[in-house]
Parts: C-alpha cells; sequence; structure tokens
C-alpha cells in the first residue's frame, strides 16, 4: 500500500491536512511529532532539550520510517526535518510524496514563536527562511507533487492534495 507522505516547513499544515486527506481516503493519519510523543512520553521540546537536536532526529526518522514501511494505508504527517535523514529520503521512494510549500513569512505568522518548536528561537521569520533556503532542494528531491498553500485554507489545501493524487494511491 503506497502511503502519501506530506512534507515541508512547519507552519504548512502537515497535520491538519494530513487529518483532511485521510479521513477522504479512508486512510489512518501518522502525525510523526504525535507519533514521537506516544512512543516516548515526551514532548518534542522535551525531547529536544533532554536529548538535543541529535537525538530527537533519530527518533523522528524512525517514526517516518516505520510507518512508510507499514501495511497499512496511511497518510504520514513528516515533521519538518524528517528529509535532512538519506535513509527517509530513500524510503520516500515508496511513497507518493506532497511538498506543502509556503513563504517563510506565512509560516512565521502562523506558528508565532511556537514554544513547543525549539528550532524558532526569537526570529521565526528568520530561521523559517533559512530552514527554507537550506531545505528547498530536499523537498523538491523527494516530492511527486508541491501544493503552495500560502493563500489556501486546510480544507482548500487537502481538495488540493487529493487532486494530485494517482488513482491507484487515492483508491488504496
Amino acid at each position: 500500500m503506497i502511503p502519501v507522505v506530506l512534507v515541508g516547513l512547519m507552519g504548512t499544515g502537515k497535520s491538519t491536512v494530513g487529518a483532511l486527506v485521510a479521513a477522504r481516503t479512508g486512510r489512518t493519519l501518522v502525525d510523526a511529532d504525535r507519533a514521537i510523543e506516544a512512543r516516548t512520553g515526551k514532548t518534542v521540546r522535551e525531547l529536544w532539550e533532554a536529548g538535543g537536536e541529535a537525538a530527537y532526529r533519530q527518533l523522528e526518522s524512525a517514526v517516518v520510517l516505520d510507518a512508510i514501511a507499514g501495511d497499512e494505508p496511511t497518510v504520514i504527517a513528516a515533521p519538518a526535518g524528517a528529509v535532512l535523514d538519506p535513509a527517509v529520503r530513500a524510503a520516500l521512494d515508496d511513497a507518493f510524496v506532497v511538498w506543502l510549500r509556503a513563504d517563510p513569512a506565512t509560516l512565521a505568522a502562523r506558528v508565532g514563536h511556537g514554544d513547543h518548536r525549539p528550532l524558532l528561537g526569537d526570529h521565526p521569520k528568520d530561521v523559517l527562511a533559512a530552514m527554507a533556503k537550506e531545505r528547498a532542494h530536499l523537498y523538491q528531491g523527494v516530492a511527486d507533487a508541491v501544493v503552495d498553500v500560502d493563500a489556501l485554507d486546510a480544507e482548500a489545501a487537502a481538495t488540493a492534495v487529493l487532486d494530485l493524487l494517482p488513482g491507484d494511491v487515492r483508491d488504496a
């Protein structure tokens, strides 16, 4: 069963759009951040503070790899940094990947200062702009399709994703 994987920076709506796409296709949503919290009993911030970025990245990679390898039809809301791992990028070849893309200013407005988002610090727009520049080629490299979400609400973004799914993926 080919999973649908939503990738993109924080604030693009991967979790919300993923839930809508999962509901409309009869698939199960795997929200990687929630799955990490369920596995560990700790929030993303707590994990980040306790083990640092490297330890957190290992957890997010494991959750995404497990979800892709599963037999259940899923929509996976991948963490923004999952594409940093070459093993995850390779595994995404076995999925239909949609890059939810937005301008960093849009994302900064959506996430605010995000106390639960340890990477953002006091200047979320600047951090998101740097991440966008650093990761754009990675997202593009794994994406089968791109949805620009700046002017879309979650419902419209989900519809755009659904419109891009090939029949064999949509009808899973």
